[in-house]
């Protein structure tokens, strides 16, 4: 009674501060249904089963608290590469700094357009897919997101896209407090790669659902960061149909708080879904959680998660994974691996793998470790003359490699692994 009380109270508080936007006939169903769905669950507490290794309070808050604004002088990620930009400032799209929102195989639009049509594709996926995954484990935040966001993309790949799509978020204002919401719509046998960086404001609400028919290919990269107080709680619904293709990785630097979550769940046959990340977290204020529940409900299907994180000056990282495998999913083959490299004695790392399995011709696994740098490799390094701090540093992507080896786009890795080396060597 004492919790049901205490989540009712959080959940009030917060929502007296909300107002639905307005829109379509649709569009206002689907944001009364999600506001109906955050008042039956309540908002998430350190109390709940998904939530104890991380105080969601700051997420719930009603306001957004300060995040010092950071400034760098590296070069926009992915600026060489050819593609069409979609930029949002504190969560509001930017159209001057945008380019032309066509590209060949693309259909690209601002959300609130999509919202305001009384017909329209995007009435089959929003919302839809984060109602799907509150079972059986209930995503309050990701509720809240589809009831108030009225900012973001729609995307549908007709044809293989001649060029990937980068959503930039920009963050100017301290105390901004963005709610972004984007879908995907990968018809079939249609290819299309999703670029995602940026800071995005103080404090961060993202959700990108997407929805892969048969023989479709989606390709998602993302790079979270670089300001060092931001708070950021994401969510990625997909539904995957048969002999279809979902890889997603993502890259975090810095942040008090990151909480990410994907929900996958396969629903044809052959289909294959990839979710992979990579953090580095320095000091005691970092604290990054990857949340991730995989549902194999069809027959040969393959699923990895790949994560690795590396905490130094009491930075902590968790790791929440599930693989569930449905009665009939016959011939499934699900793996899952979440590591940590641990650069000293303050820092810590919290692991939950799970397998849930209810058919028996399947090869599912899962593994957790942690661990320091390797000595006897790091001698080996130093006895060739190798520097302690770029041994260290070696060694380091090293251990990284095999989660950065999921994106396919090799152009990509190798720009990510590039700043990887930025950040450990300015780290030393």
């Amino acid at each position: 009674m004492a919790l049901a009380k205490l989540k009712s109270d959080t959940t009030e508080a917060r929502l007296a501060w909300v107002t639905l936007p307005t829109g379509a006939a649709w569009a206002n169903a689907a944001r009364a249904d999600a506001m109906a769905r955050v008042r039956e669950m309540g908002l998430p507490t350190k109390r709940d089963e998904y939530w104890k290794y991380t105080d969601p309070t700051s997420l719930t808050d009603a306001g957004a608290g300060k995040a010092a604004l950071f400034h760098s002088d590296e070069a926009a990620l992915f600026d060489a590469v050819d593609r069409v930009r979609v930029v949002f400032v504190d969560g509001v799209f930017d159209a001057e700094a945008s380019d032309d929102l066509t590209a060949e195989g693309l259909e690209i639009e601002r959300l609130a357009d999509a919202m305001a049509a009384d017909i329209h594709w995007a009435k089959d996926v929003y919302g839809v897919l984060e109602a799907r995954g509150q079972k059986p484990v209930e995503r309050t935040l990701a509720a809240l997101n589809t009831a108030m966001a009225t900012d973001g993309v729609v995307i549908r790949a007709t044809a293989k896209a001649v060029k990937p799509v980068n959503l930039i978020y920009l963050h100017r204002d301290e105390t901004s407090d963005a709610v972004l919401h984007n879908l995907i719509k990968v018809e079939a046998g249609a290819e299309v790669t999703l670029l995602e960086t940026g800071p995005a404001a103080a404090r961060f609400s993202k959700q990108l659902e997407v929805d892969v028919a048969e023989g479709g290919t989606f390709h998602h990269v993302r790079a979270q960061g670089r300001d060092h107080e931001r708070r950021a709680v994401t969510h990625c619904f997909a539904r995957i149909a048969a002999e279809s293709t979902f890889k997603s990785f993502t890259l975090t630097f810095n942040g008090v708080l990151t909480r990410n979550e994907c929900v996958l769940e396969i629903v044809g046959d052959d289909a294959t879904a990839h979710v992979a990340g990579v953090c580095v977290g320095d000091g005691k204020d970092f604290h990054h959680d990857d949340t991730v529940f995989v549902t194999h409900d069809a027959v040969n299907c393959e699923s990895r998660q790949v994560f690795k994180k590396v905490l130094r000056n009491g930075a902590t990282g968790v790791f929440q994974g599930k693989i569930l495998v449905k009665e009939g999913a016959q011939k499934t083959d699900g793996y899952q691996i979440s590591q940590s490299l641990l650069l000293d004695d303050d820092s810590q790392f919290l692991a939950k793998p799970e397998l849930e399995i209810y058919a028996d011709d399947v090869a599912c696994s899962h593994g957790s470790t942690s661990g320091a740098i390797d000595e006897t490799a790091l001698f080996y390094l130093r006895s060739r003359g190798v520097s302690h701090d770029d041994a260290r540093n070696l060694l380091t992507l090293s251990f990284l490699a095999e989660a950065l080896e999921e994106i396919a786009d090799e152009s990509l890795a190798e720009e990510l692994r590039d700043r990887l080396e930025g950040w450990l060597a300015r780290h030393r």
